[in-house]
Protein backbone atom coordinates (compact mmCIF):
# COMPACT_ATOMS: atom_id res chain seq x y z
CA UNK A 1 0.00 0.00 0.00
CA UNK A 2 0.66 3.48 -0.87
CA UNK A 3 -0.05 6.73 1.37
CA UNK A 4 -0.65 8.78 -1.69
CA UNK A 5 -0.78 12.00 0.97
CA UNK A 6 1.02 12.69 3.94
CA UNK A 7 2.90 15.88 5.99
CA UNK A 8 6.02 13.69 7.22
CA UNK A 9 7.47 17.17 8.02
CA UNK A 10 4.65 17.56 10.56
CA UNK A 11 5.24 14.43 12.67
CA UNK A 12 5.74 14.67 15.99
CA UNK A 13 7.28 11.67 16.55
CA UNK A 14 10.68 10.81 14.55
CA UNK A 15 10.05 10.41 10.45
CA UNK A 16 12.36 7.30 10.71
CA UNK A 17 10.23 5.05 13.20
CA UNK A 18 6.95 6.26 11.87
CA UNK A 19 7.94 4.62 8.36
CA UNK A 20 9.44 1.62 10.50
CA UNK A 21 5.93 1.28 11.64
CA UNK A 22 3.92 1.64 8.42
CA UNK A 23 6.14 -0.86 6.82
CA UNK A 24 5.65 -3.23 9.31
CA UNK A 25 1.53 -2.98 8.53
CA UNK A 26 2.23 -3.05 4.69
CA UNK A 27 2.58 0.56 3.92
CA UNK A 28 5.54 0.23 1.76
CA UNK A 29 5.90 3.84 0.06
CA UNK A 30 4.55 7.15 1.03
CA UNK A 31 3.94 10.44 -0.53
CA UNK A 32 5.00 13.65 1.21
CA UNK A 33 3.57 16.87 0.18
CA UNK A 34 4.44 20.48 0.91
CA UNK A 35 2.01 23.54 1.35
CA UNK A 36 4.45 26.27 0.46
CA UNK A 37 8.12 26.02 -0.47
CA UNK A 38 9.91 25.43 2.35
CA UNK A 39 7.52 22.80 3.61
CA UNK A 40 8.19 21.72 -0.12
CA UNK A 41 12.07 21.82 -0.03
CA UNK A 42 11.65 19.86 3.60
CA UNK A 43 9.40 17.17 1.35
CA UNK A 44 12.57 16.73 -0.98
CA UNK A 45 14.80 16.29 1.57
CA UNK A 46 13.02 13.63 3.52
CA UNK A 47 12.62 11.95 0.24
CA UNK A 48 16.08 11.51 0.12
CA UNK A 49 16.75 10.52 3.07
CA UNK A 50 14.30 7.75 3.39
CA UNK A 51 13.84 4.94 1.16
CA UNK A 52 9.99 4.81 0.04
CA UNK A 53 9.27 8.16 0.46
CA UNK A 54 8.43 10.49 -2.44
CA UNK A 55 7.78 14.55 -2.74
CA UNK A 56 5.03 16.42 -4.41
CA UNK A 57 5.92 20.17 -4.24
CA UNK A 58 3.35 23.55 -3.85
CA UNK A 59 1.54 26.09 -2.49
CA UNK A 60 -1.73 25.38 -0.47
CA UNK A 61 -4.38 27.94 -0.95
CA UNK A 62 -4.47 29.34 2.43
CA UNK A 63 -0.29 30.40 1.27
CA UNK A 64 -1.63 31.40 -2.15
CA UNK A 65 -0.76 35.00 -2.05
CA UNK A 66 2.72 33.96 -1.37
CA UNK A 67 3.10 32.76 -4.71
CA UNK A 68 4.72 35.59 -6.95
CA UNK A 69 6.55 35.71 -9.74
CA UNK A 70 9.70 34.73 -7.70
CA UNK A 71 8.11 32.16 -5.60
CA UNK A 72 7.24 29.90 -8.72
CA UNK A 73 10.36 30.31 -10.22
CA UNK A 74 12.01 28.50 -7.04
CA UNK A 75 8.94 26.21 -7.23
CA UNK A 76 9.35 25.24 -10.89
CA UNK A 77 13.74 24.60 -9.98
CA UNK A 78 12.32 22.56 -6.83
CA UNK A 79 9.83 20.54 -9.10
CA UNK A 80 12.84 19.40 -11.45
CA UNK A 81 14.73 17.29 -8.81
CA UNK A 82 14.40 13.78 -9.47
CA UNK A 83 12.45 13.19 -6.10
CA UNK A 84 9.53 15.10 -7.02
CA UNK A 85 6.87 12.91 -8.17
CA UNK A 86 3.62 15.59 -8.13
CA UNK A 87 2.81 19.56 -8.03
CA UNK A 88 0.65 20.60 -4.90
CA UNK A 89 -0.94 20.55 -2.96
CA UNK A 90 -3.16 23.59 -4.51
CA UNK A 91 -6.75 24.27 -5.52
CA UNK A 92 -8.84 26.42 -3.33
CA UNK A 93 -10.07 26.82 0.18
CA UNK A 94 -13.38 29.05 0.78
CA UNK A 95 -13.65 27.54 4.40
CA UNK A 96 -10.96 29.78 5.87
CA UNK A 97 -10.27 32.55 2.70
CA UNK A 98 -6.37 32.25 4.19
CA UNK A 99 -5.58 34.21 0.97
CA UNK A 100 -8.32 36.17 -0.76
CA UNK A 101 -9.91 33.90 -3.78
CA UNK A 102 -8.71 36.05 -6.60
CA UNK A 103 -4.89 34.96 -4.97
CA UNK A 104 -6.00 31.56 -4.70
CA UNK A 105 -7.22 30.99 -8.38
CA UNK A 106 -4.26 32.86 -9.49
CA UNK A 107 -1.89 30.44 -7.86
CA UNK A 108 -4.27 27.73 -8.61
CA UNK A 109 -3.99 28.02 -12.91
CA UNK A 110 -0.08 28.95 -12.25
CA UNK A 111 0.13 25.65 -10.80
CA UNK A 112 -1.88 23.39 -12.96
CA UNK A 113 0.14 24.85 -15.80
CA UNK A 114 3.44 23.93 -14.07
CA UNK A 115 2.47 20.35 -13.30
CA UNK A 116 1.07 20.63 -17.34
CA UNK A 117 4.57 21.67 -17.79
CA UNK A 118 6.51 19.56 -16.57
CA UNK A 119 4.17 16.54 -17.05
CA UNK A 120 3.54 15.92 -13.50
CA UNK A 121 0.17 14.93 -11.52
CA UNK A 122 -0.99 17.81 -9.40
CA UNK A 123 -2.92 17.50 -6.30
CA UNK A 124 -5.71 19.54 -5.29
CA UNK A 125 -7.40 20.74 -1.84
CA UNK A 126 -10.97 21.63 -2.08
CA UNK A 127 -12.69 22.78 0.98
CA UNK A 128 -16.07 24.67 0.24
CA UNK A 129 -15.31 25.40 -3.41
CA UNK A 130 -16.49 22.03 -5.13
CA UNK A 131 -18.15 24.06 -8.00
CA UNK A 132 -15.59 26.78 -8.51
CA UNK A 133 -12.90 23.65 -8.56
CA UNK A 134 -14.76 21.82 -11.01
CA UNK A 135 -14.87 25.46 -13.27
CA UNK A 136 -11.13 25.83 -13.04
CA UNK A 137 -10.45 22.24 -13.75
CA UNK A 138 -12.44 21.59 -16.40
CA UNK A 139 -9.94 24.35 -18.23
CA UNK A 140 -7.26 21.91 -18.02
CA UNK A 141 -9.29 18.71 -18.85
CA UNK A 142 -8.92 16.15 -20.19
CA UNK A 143 -6.29 14.62 -17.79
CA UNK A 144 -4.01 12.07 -18.45
CA UNK A 145 -4.81 9.86 -15.11
CA UNK A 146 -2.62 13.02 -13.95
CA UNK A 147 -5.48 14.82 -11.44
CA UNK A 148 -5.39 13.70 -7.62
CA UNK A 149 -8.45 15.29 -5.79
CA UNK A 150 -6.88 15.07 -2.00
CA UNK A 151 -9.36 13.87 0.55
CA UNK A 152 -12.21 14.27 -1.51
CA UNK A 153 -15.45 15.84 0.58
CA UNK A 154 -17.99 16.27 -2.64
CA UNK A 155 -20.80 14.37 -3.76
CA UNK A 156 -21.32 11.43 -6.14
CA UNK A 157 -21.71 13.85 -8.91
CA UNK A 158 -18.75 16.03 -8.58
CA UNK A 159 -17.01 12.76 -8.19
CA UNK A 160 -18.01 11.51 -11.52
CA UNK A 161 -17.25 15.11 -12.94
CA UNK A 162 -13.55 14.36 -12.26
CA UNK A 163 -13.80 10.37 -13.13
CA UNK A 164 -14.53 11.76 -16.52
CA UNK A 165 -11.53 14.13 -17.02
CA UNK A 166 -9.05 11.45 -16.17
CA UNK A 167 -8.84 12.06 -12.37
CA UNK A 168 -9.01 9.91 -8.78
CA UNK A 169 -10.62 10.15 -5.79
CA UNK A 170 -8.67 10.05 -2.75
CA UNK A 171 -10.28 9.38 0.55
CA UNK A 172 -8.63 9.84 3.65
CA UNK A 173 -9.61 8.92 7.99
CA UNK A 174 -13.47 10.66 7.62
CA UNK A 175 -14.01 7.51 5.87
CA UNK A 176 -14.54 4.95 8.72
CA UNK A 177 -16.08 7.81 10.75
CA UNK A 178 -19.71 6.76 11.76
CA UNK A 179 -21.46 9.91 10.36
CA UNK A 180 -19.75 9.58 7.03
CA UNK A 181 -22.64 7.62 5.08
CA UNK A 182 -22.40 9.45 2.12
CA UNK A 183 -18.50 9.26 1.70
CA UNK A 184 -18.72 5.67 2.38
CA UNK A 185 -22.01 5.54 -0.31
CA UNK A 186 -19.55 7.04 -2.69
CA UNK A 187 -16.86 4.41 -2.22
CA UNK A 188 -19.20 1.90 -2.54
CA UNK A 189 -20.26 3.56 -6.02
CA UNK A 190 -16.80 4.26 -7.52
CA UNK A 191 -14.46 1.78 -9.37
CA UNK A 192 -11.23 0.93 -7.58
CA UNK A 193 -8.98 1.83 -10.39
CA UNK A 194 -10.22 5.45 -9.83
CA UNK A 195 -9.81 5.32 -5.81
CA UNK A 196 -6.34 6.05 -3.44
CA UNK A 197 -6.04 6.10 -0.41
CA UNK A 198 -4.30 8.90 1.94
CA UNK A 199 -3.64 9.49 5.95
CA UNK A 200 -3.10 13.08 5.31
CA UNK A 201 -1.47 12.53 8.48
CA UNK A 202 -1.10 14.22 11.23
CA UNK A 203 -4.40 15.08 10.63
CA UNK A 204 -7.75 13.16 10.08
CA UNK A 205 -6.98 10.25 12.13
CA UNK A 206 -9.28 6.94 11.41
CA UNK A 207 -11.72 5.48 13.93
CA UNK A 208 -11.01 4.96 16.78
CA UNK A 209 -8.00 7.20 17.17
CA UNK A 210 -10.59 10.39 15.57
CA UNK A 211 -8.41 13.68 17.14
CA UNK A 212 -5.14 12.43 17.79
CA UNK A 213 -2.51 12.72 15.61
CA UNK A 214 -2.05 10.66 12.85
CA UNK A 215 0.36 8.14 11.13
CA UNK A 216 1.12 6.42 7.65
CA UNK A 217 0.92 3.21 9.64
CA UNK A 218 -3.00 3.66 9.83
CA UNK A 219 -3.22 3.69 5.99
CA UNK A 220 -4.22 0.00 7.36
CA UNK A 221 -7.27 1.16 8.95
CA UNK A 222 -8.72 3.31 5.97
CA UNK A 223 -7.56 0.48 3.15
CA UNK A 224 -9.59 -2.02 5.68
CA UNK A 225 -12.96 0.14 5.70
CA UNK A 226 -13.07 0.44 1.84
CA UNK A 227 -12.43 -3.13 1.45
CA UNK A 228 -15.45 -3.71 3.67
CA UNK A 229 -16.91 -0.89 1.46
CA UNK A 230 -16.41 -3.04 -1.56
CA UNK A 231 -17.46 -6.19 -0.08
CA UNK A 232 -13.73 -7.74 -0.41
CA UNK A 233 -10.83 -8.60 2.32
CA UNK A 234 -8.27 -6.45 2.71
CA UNK A 235 -5.68 -8.86 1.19
CA UNK A 236 -7.94 -8.65 -2.16
CA UNK A 237 -7.41 -4.90 -2.22
CA UNK A 238 -5.63 -3.65 -4.89
CA UNK A 239 -5.48 -0.08 -5.66
CA UNK A 240 -3.77 2.21 -8.43
CA UNK A 241 -0.76 5.14 -7.59
CA UNK A 242 -0.42 7.81 -10.15
CA UNK A 243 2.71 8.60 -8.65
CA UNK A 244 6.21 7.45 -9.43
CA UNK A 245 6.15 4.44 -7.40
CA UNK A 246 7.98 5.03 -4.45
Amino acid sequence: MVDTHAHLDLLEEDVGEALRRAREVGVTGVITVGIDLHSSRTAVDLARTHPGVRAVVGVHPHEASSLDREALRRLRRLAGDPEVVGIGETGLDFYRNLSPRADQERAFRAQLELARELDLPVVVHDREAHSRTLDILEEYAPFADDLIMHCFSGDLAMARRVLEMGGFISVAGPVTFRNAGRLQELVRELPLERLLLETDCPFLSPHPFRGKPNSPQRLVLIARKVAELKGMRLEELRLPCPFARP
